[in-house]
């Protein structure tokens, strides 16, 4: 089973390096909308990837946090979330 893994990829790294070595240029234009395109999705990429590291971490420190027993808001101030109206009647206010 290596023996055969070991073939098939010594031949696709020669048929890779002679397509490389042999290979015909091509003039091709590129418009440029296709280049605002591919920044889009690179873009698109850079940013999706951030928001599952950013999830993951989140995940992992708060798993971390529990195990090692860490309150993140032991020295937080929490404020009262008391609504007061005042219902004064006066005229004056008027």
């Amino acid at each position: 089973m290596k023996k055969k893994l070991g073939i098939m990829i010594t031949g696709s790294s020669v048929i890779l390096g002679s397509m490389l070595l042999f290979g015909i240029n091509g003039n091709a234009y590129i418009d440029p909308s296709v280049m605002t395109y591919l920044i889009q999705a690179v873009a698109g990429v850079v940013i999706a990837v951030g928001a599952a590291v950013g999830i993951y971490f989140r995940r992992a420190k708060k798993k971390l946090s529990d195990k090692l027993g860490i309150d993140e808001n032991k020295n937080k101030e929490v404020e009262s979330d008391d609504i007061i109206v005042n219902e004064n009647n006066d005229e004056s206010d008027k």
